[in-house]
């Protein structure tokens, strides 16, 4: 497990620096907003493009690794809609904080899952990340804008993140690698090479715009609300996908592929969503720290332990 935890270090000291750099007079707090923006409209489409183009699925029981995470995504999504009566009993969830701890536990960092896939594993694992953001990005989109909206006192924004949703980049990027790989004729070498240079720059700045969107102050003014969503996205959940994965059959290097989208925090990008609609976007910042933080702990281990009963070497 030390090798895994040695491998994916890098990716959290970009993460330290990202949040850093945030904090000194070097870089305007104007120009951080940007960068969130060129990364999800250019940077991470032409990635995830790339990446899916270029992939060797060959050996890989697909069908069977998206059938086991659908289930476990909707056993989520279903789940965290029936635990708010037993938040709202006993008192440990208010309403205004449910949207943002119902966002924390079924969003992902797929970026952070990409940057981890190209460090540790050949491109099939990358290529499986990329799959997984373009299945579950619409399903848990819609999710959390019903529940923001629906406990939120914000006004409803249904039909406009509807549209959001079918203009989504990534969406856009995945499915256009999926079409180009069935045409019978290849990438253009140079676009190729311009490509493969631009997604270069995407992870590295994804992981510095990562660690400059985290607030390790909101820690210290929390709730009981805080630990809930950690617990449930960092344990709960990739205990469930890695059952059902198994008991589908999912086993070798693509259940680890699997399970490393699995096991990671949640994104900064429900942070938006929760502000521009009513939810409590500080509990969701909190949320987000805290997960990152343990998630430097969590993924490793949920690495090995896949790694032993898959019967892989990670």
């Amino acid at each position: 497990m030390l090798a895994i935890f040695e491998s994916i270090l890098p990716i959290f000291l970009l993460i330290v620096a990202g949040n850093l750099l945030r904090r000194t007079p070097l870089i305007d707090d104007s120009g951080w907003p940007g960068l969130e923006q060129i990364g999800y409209w250019f940077l991470y489409p032409v990635l995830l493009f790339i990446t899916i183009l270029r992939a060797d699925f060959s050996g890989l029981e697909l069908d069977r690794m998206m059938a086991a995470l659908g289930g476990a995504l909707a056993l989520l999504l279903v789940s965290m809609a029936a635990l708010w009566p037993l938040f709202r009993a006993t008192g440990l969830v208010a309403r205004s904080q449910y949207s943002s701890v119902y966002q924390t536990s079924v969003r992902w960092n797929g970026f952070m899952a990409l940057a981890v896939a190209q460090k540790l594993f050949p491109p099939e694992g990358a290529a499986v990340v990329a799959l997984v953001m373009a299945v579950i990005i619409i399903p848990i989109n819609f999710a959390s804008v019903y529940v923001v909206t629906h406990f939120a006192t914000g006004p409803s924004g249904l039909g406009r993140t509807a549209r959001a949703i079918a203009t989504n980049p990534l969406i856009i990027a995945s499915a256009a690698a999926i079409v180009m790989r069935m045409m019978p004729f290849g990438l253009y070498q140079p676009i190729g090479v311009t490509l493969d240079l631009i997604g270069s720059a995407a992870l590295g700045m994804g992981l510095v715009a990562i660690g400059a969107g985290l607030r390790p102050g909101d820690l210290l003014a929390t709730s009981s609300a805080l630990w809930i969503p950690v617990a449930i996205k960092l344990v709960v959940f990739p205990a469930m996908l890695l059952a059902l994965a198994l008991g589908f059959g999912v086993g070798g290097d693509g259940l680890v592929y699997l399970m490393l989208c699995g096991a990671m925090p949640t994104a900064m990008n429900g942070y938006l969503l929760a502000r521009r609609l009513g939810g409590d976007a500080p509990l969701y910042a909190a949320v987000t720290t805290m997960q990152t933080i343990v998630a430097f702990f969590t993924i490793p281990a949920v690495l090995w332990i896949t790694g032993r009963l898959g019967g892989v070497q990670v």
